[in-house]
């Protein structure tokens, strides 16, 4: 598949690139072997092969959930330096 110059300059408005002509050649060029590589990959067989979701071997272990002993709201609070009614203040961050 063919990207030419006019595909790319669409491609990179969406992306917010910027980049100049000559750049936008070798660009079209890159972005062809890889959509020519990703046609390749359709011709092959994966008839009976199952999906993969993951490229770790890991495994995650699980517990059982059980229910435990939780602070009630004003216990939570009640060791804040500042707080109003229900919540912690906290210093303002952004102006």
């Amino acid at each position: 598949m063919k990207i030419d110059t006019n595909s790319i300059k669409k491609i990179a408005h969406l992306a917010r690139l910027e980049f100049d002509e000559s750049s936008a050649e070798k660009m079209s060029k890159d972005m062809s072997q890889i959509l020519d590589w990703v046609e390749q990959l359709s011709e092959v067989d994966t008839e009976n092969v199952a999906p993969l979701t993951t490229m770790s071997s890991e495994v995650n272990v699980m517990r059982e959930d059980k229910v435990g002993h939780q602070l009630d709201h004003e216990s939570g609070l009640k060791n804040a330096p500042k707080r109003d009614a229900d919540y912690f203040r906290v210093p303002k961050v952004m102006e």
